[in-house]
């Protein structure tokens, strides 16, 4: 028997097999050799010759026969169909990762805790296989699995078990827009949706997503940023957000949470703090906050110009001498412009005064110690060495040059001068301890010459450098030591 005769009896002896055991259990069997039709005469084995044991032939020839079409729902998942394209006789996707736990797709604790959370045991300390715990469901008993770290998602891994290889899970709060989330399911990840101010708490707007349109919510104001708080929605416990200053109001700003660029709300300053007040929203009725006046402006605890001046400075609007109230301007907020309010300048400190607003009833709003030199609030190296540094020892002709400048000669009439007692505290200050009795000397020297009336009527600088001329000479003969 020929080679090729051997093959094609081979074949057939399959195909009968097929054919009379219904469907096959051999399926390793390629299926494009069963029922193959007749075999033509030419091919058929000669009966009369004893033909021997087949031989080897190796694989089966493609006869160019398809395989018959898989049917969806013969409740059998085969060929091509997968539980996306046929889910009748594949079953249903299990998507663990999609945030919703699905007992109906065999997930829980176990199988999926991305969605489902970990199970009661996970976390304590050890892997316990009998209870179901693996490198997959509770990495903090048995370890991330050893594939964990190659950089391609395995079958066995997901975004709890091995975020670097599968992504971070989906969460609404992490403040990240991640895929499936929007400003309707998630608007502290994703923003607030378009609706929002236009003065209406519409449906799906909160005090959280749109306290413009909806209030500030109860929580606001206890120093605490909740995770329903934001600093749209509450600037006191989150701190302002980046757009309040830009002399913009903002569709999500308001008089409330910025009063730089909205205004005073129409209550505030009528100097009594009602229910929809507070420190933050309107300092000049409520009062500045506990946290102000700390010599640091800290805008994460909503500290603002408006809403902290003796910290963070007056308004950029504040000193071009108008008084601005869609600015937030006053007399609280800027005197410079607004002119003083009536109780300043009774000699105390007192009620919602601070030293920005009444700088004469409660002083320099200059804070040692912030780290900021503020010769404007009367802070030099002398009073504040830790913010402006230690100051620089001078000669006696220079300290003498300094000691000059703190009197006003200009005045005339005669008798001693007008002069500025700290100035000459800190000229004194800032010399050398070999030189500062030559500085002394001129300086009592000056003095008498006004007190005895050898300089009282009106001789000025030029009659002490007369009548000292030779204490000046000593002091700048002087070198400093």
């Amino acid at each position: 028997m020929s080679r090729t005769s051997s093959v094609v009896f081979a074949s057939l002896a399959m195909s009968v097999l097929v054919l009379g055991c219904g469907r096959s259990s051999l399926r390793d069997v390629p299926t494009e050799f069963m029922d193959a039709g007749p075999i033509p005469d030419a091919f058929r084995p000669d009966t009369n010759r004893d033909s021997g044991p087949l031989p080897d032939v190796g694989p089966l020839p493609d006869m160019g026969r398809d395989a018959p079409m898989p049917i969806c729902g013969d409740r059998v998942c085969n060929g091509a169909e997968t539980c996306s394209t046929c889910a009748m006789d594949c079953g249903m996707c299990h998507v663990c990762g999609d945030t919703v736990c699905e007992a109906a797709l065999m997930e829980n604790c176990m199988t999926c805790p991305g969605d489902c959370g970990a199970c009661m045991t996970c976390g304590n300390g050890t892997c316990e296989a009998a209870l179901g715990e693996t490198c997959t469901n509770c990495v903090r008993d048995c370890g991330a699995c050893t594939t964990c770290g190659d950089r391609v998602c395995q079958a066995t891994e997901n975004c709890t078990s091995c975020p670097g290889d599968c992504g971070t899970c989906v969460r609404c709060g992490d403040a990240m827009c991640g895929t499936g989330e929007d400003c309707a399911s998630c608007p502290s990840d994703c923003g607030a949706c378009v609706t929002c101010g236009n003065g209406m708490c519409d449906g799906g707007e909160t005090c959280t997503t749109c306290p413009g349109d909806c209030g500030a919510c109860m929580t606001c104001g206890d120093r605490t940023c909740q995770s329903s708080e934001s600093c749209s929605s509450c600037p006191q416990d989150c701190g302002v957000c980046s757009t309040c200053g830009d002399r913009t109001c903002q569709p999500t700003e308001s008089c409330a949470t910025c009063q730089q660029d909205c205004g005073n709300c129409v209550s505030c300053g009528d100097r009594t703090c009602s229910a929809t007040e507070t420190c933050s929203s309107c300092p000049q009725d409520c009062g500045i906050c506990d946290t102000c006046r700390n010599g640091f402006c800290e805008p994460m605890l909503g500290e603002t110009c408006s809403t902290c001046a003796p910290d963070c400075g007056a308004c950029p609007t504040c000193g071009d001498r108008t008084c601005t109230a869609s600015a937030g301007e006053d007399c609280f907020s800027c005197p410079a412009d607004c002119g003083d309010c009536p109780a300043c300048g009774d000699g105390r400190c007192r009620g919602t005064e601070t030293c920005a607003s009444c700088s004469q009833d409660c002083g320099s709003c200059a804070f040692c110690g912030n780290m900021r030199c503020e010769p404007a609030a009367s802070e030099t190296c002398s009073n504040c060495p830790a913010d402006c540094g230690a100051c620089m020892l001078h000669s006696c002709a220079q300290a003498l040059t300094c000691l000059f400048s703190c009197f006003d000669f200009s005045g005339g009439g005669g008798g001693i001068p007008s002069f500025d007692i700290g100035c000459i505290s800190d000229c004194g200050a800032s010399t050398c301890p070999s030189s500062r009795v030559f500085l002394n000397n001129v300086t009592t020297c000056a003095i008498n010459s006004f007190v005895t009336g050898a300089c009282g009527t009106g001789g000025g600088i030029g009659c002490i450098t007369t009548q000292c001329s030779s204490q000046i000479a000593a002091c700048f003969g002087d070198r400093c030591m």
